[in-house]
């Protein structure tokens, strides 16, 4: 509940107080209009930053959920048309942000279908695997279809409640499911930055430090010396991994020069790092999906030829002739009940630590995460099936559909 009793609006992510007045519209579709501004106080000033920013990153033609705390009759689906923001600063005063957004109706969830269009190709590896199409909606979701073929499904419980993963979703398909609007967050990716303030776009200032990305199953942020810290949530709690990033055989990047998104939506986002070399860069792009046990990476540097390597910093027990398949993880459960697992779709080396090495390379994608109850992982979980589903991740659109 919003300050002094208000309630509130959210668009998409946005969290607002809401407006006394919707301005509604029909003829050939159905028009919302809402104005109303956000101030410091009663909000901090970067919170009011923050929704100024996440009303500009609103996407003409981007579908969004819309929940009202005092009219919910008018809770729903809606298409972006337009939005602005105007930014007000009264130095050591207040901070304002007066905001406008015009809105075309979907439809209530009970009318309307989430479509998740999922494209793109199995990913092209060196191992001759097919992977695994999967895909996981929000939690609350229902009516989960993909036509005349049913794909399988496992529960994965994470720090926002139980979720349903699909498995071996079909070729070609574009599934369907229903999901009310208040519930469609729940289970998000979700992208923080400095004093773990939501960001909701992408086109926003990003901290190097202090920036987090979380999908309730696994939370990936900078550690000690820069490393990879790679949080798995099992047992009603989250377990680190710090990973060690090298950009060649000697150098492990200890300290990251900047950090953007290029990708920030509930059901996938994709953070990319920036390290300065002596010439050239190093970039790293972490991606996270909704549902997903592990994030993906891809780092490439643009000078000559060097290892490239991502590795644990503390030394476990594992399996390194694995890499022949694809992955690498540990021969016997950590204190947390479970086993790392890491890997990549192109022929690489299975560093002694638990890791992922390529030689005389310029690129290296890969992928980390943990095999939750390690030796007594269910069906869905274990490393053979992290890394299937790591092959063949789909990039996924939400589009709203009548149904």
């Amino acid at each position: 509940m919003a300050a002094y009793g208000w309630g509130d609006v959210t668009l998409g992510r946005i969290p607002l107080r809401e407006t006394f007045t919707v301005s509604e519209s029909g003829g050939d579709g159905r028009g919302l209009d809402l104005e109303g501004q956000e101030s410091y106080p009663p909000l901090t000033r970067a919170q009011v930053i923050a929704r100024h920013d996440g009303i500009n990153s609103l996407i003409a033609g981007q579908v969004i959920a819309v929940t009202f705390t005092d009219k919910p009759e008018r809770n729903g689906y809606y298409t972006v048309k337009s939005s602005s923001a105007t930014y007000s600063e009264h130095l050591n005063e207040r901070v304002t942000t007066d905001w406008k957004v015009s809105l075309d109706r979907v439809g209530s969830d009970a009318e309307t279908d989430l479509q998740s269009r999922l494209t793109g190709a199995v990913r092209l590896n060196d191992f001759s695997l097919t992977g695994e199409r999967w895909h996981a909606p929000p939690i609350g979701h229902y009516g989960y279809t993909t036509g005349a073929t049913n794909p399988t499904t496992m529960t994965r419980t994470g720090a926002d409640g139980a979720m349903t993963v699909y498995r071996g979703v079909p070729a070609n398909t574009s599934p369907r499911w229903g999901c009310p609007p208040t519930s469609y967050l729940t289970g998000r990716v979700k992208a923080t930055t400095t004093g773990s303030q939501e960001v909701y776009g992408v086109d926003v200032p990003l901290a190097a430090t202090g920036w987090a990305l979380s999908n309730g199953l696994v939370n990936v942020t900078l550690g000690t010396g820069g490393r990879l810290d790679v949080q798995a949530y099992t047992s009603g709690a989250y377990h680190s991994k710090l990973w060690g990033v090298f950009a060649s055989s000697s150098l492990e990047i200890v300290a990251w020069d900047a950090a953007t998104l290029l990708r920030n939506d509930p059901e996938m986002a994709i953070l990319r790092l920036l390290k300065s070399l002596s010439p050239g860069r190093l970039t790293l792009d972490l991606t996270l999906r909704r549902g997903s046990r592990f994030v993906e990476g891809f780092m490439q540097r643009n000078t000559a030829p060097d290892e490239l390597k991502v590795r644990l910093n503390s030394a476990e027990s594992n399996v390194t002739a694995s890499a022949s398949g694809g992955y690498v993880t540990a021969t016997a459960n950590d204190a947390d009940g479970n086993r790392f697992v890491a890997g990549s779709a192109r022929t690489f080396t299975g560093h002694a630590n638990g890791g992922v090495e390529r030689f005389a390379a310029t690129s290296m994608d890969f992928f980390l995460g943990v095999v939750a109850g390690g030796g007594s992982a269910v069906s869905g979980d274990a490393a053979t099936d992290l890394r299937n589903q790591y092959v063949a991740a789909m990039p996924e659109a939400v589009y709203g559909v009548r149904r």
